[in-house]
């Protein structure tokens, strides 16, 4: 039997909410050589307290989720690791099909785990739904399990980086080795999605997308991961999956191009903030 030891490294702040389930799926895994390290963020809640029943890896660390995951992986004892969101929660044979799928294919230095997203109210199922297309499409999906020398040679995430990070680090792995895939799923907790809350994040996050463009802008798939129309092509090619229940259906597209809106406005904020100065 494959013994090789998975570090699982799950970055926290003020998570009470997700948290249990997301560790748990982690302790419940079919696989059992995994040491989990939680690295949190000064949580004012009962997030630490949480994580100490799981593990007493728990580490405080800030201000940003790369430096997070990078400490983790220099704690680090596996041959290789998986960095999730203390949102999500794994199937319970995703590290094993991790395991399979690389020892039987050593050249492949990093892993994408497919994911699905749930939660509740109507925004949830609109996620859900758009999550659902980017399955099996590359330049929208990035790993998260990683050959540990590899990961550490690369020098882990981009620390300059608040979006686009996960894109980032996979491309420069890519760079060095292929990246392989499983079947098995990474379920996302969507909590009660509201709509006005996710375009506050998509905001925010725009405003930092230009340092990700800045570092990439000479990668093919940037054109593809920008392009409005490229992802509204996605979307139209399937209009089975899209329009099954077309009330949803439309509910999504709604949610997309309010994201692409406020996205844009905060992108152009930072831009012209720039060139102004």
């Amino acid at each position: 039997m494959n013994k090789t030891l998975i570090s699982v490294i799950v970055t926290t702040y003020n998570n009470t909410a997700t948290l249990d389930a997301c560790l748990a799926s982690i302790a419940n895994q079919s696989y059992p050589h995994i040491e989990i390290i939680v690295v949190d963020n000064s949580s004012t809640d009962n997030t630490k307290q949480i994580a100490l029943t799981y593990t007493d890896k728990v580490y405080d660390i800030g201000p940003e989720r790369c430096t997070q995951r990078n400490f983790g992986v220099s704690k680090a004892r596996g041959a290789y690791v998986m960095i999730i969101d203390s949102d999500m929660e794994l199937g319970k044979n995703v590290v094993r099909a991790c395991v399979e799928q690389i020892t039987a294919n050593p050249e492949l230095k990093a892993l994408v785990v497919p994911e699905e997203s749930f939660g509740q109210g109507f925004w949830a199922q609109c996620k859900r739904l758009e999550r659902s297309f980017y399955v099996g499409t590359p330049w929208m999906e990035a790993a998260r399990f990683f050959d540990t020398q590899t990961y550490r040679a690369v020098g882990g995430y981009d620390e300059r980086l608040i979006s686009g990070e996960d894109w980032d680090l996979s491309q420069r792995v890519g760079d060095q080795a292929p990246t392989g895939r499983v079947d098995e799923y990474i379920r996302h907790n969507e909590g009660h999605l509201q709509l006005i809350r996710t375009l506050k994040k998509k905001y925010y996050y725009a405003q930092k997308f230009a340092q990700y463009l800045a570092v990439n802008k000479d990668r093919p798939a940037i054109s593809s991961q920008t392009g409005i129309l490229t992802r509204y092509g996605l979307f139209f090619s399937r209009p089975r999956q899209l329009f099954r229940r077309p009330g949803l259906g439309l509910g999504m597209l709604f949610m997309k191009t309010s994201e692409f809106a406020v996205g844009g406005f905060g992108y152009l904020k930072v831009r012209l903030g720039v060139h102004g100065e």
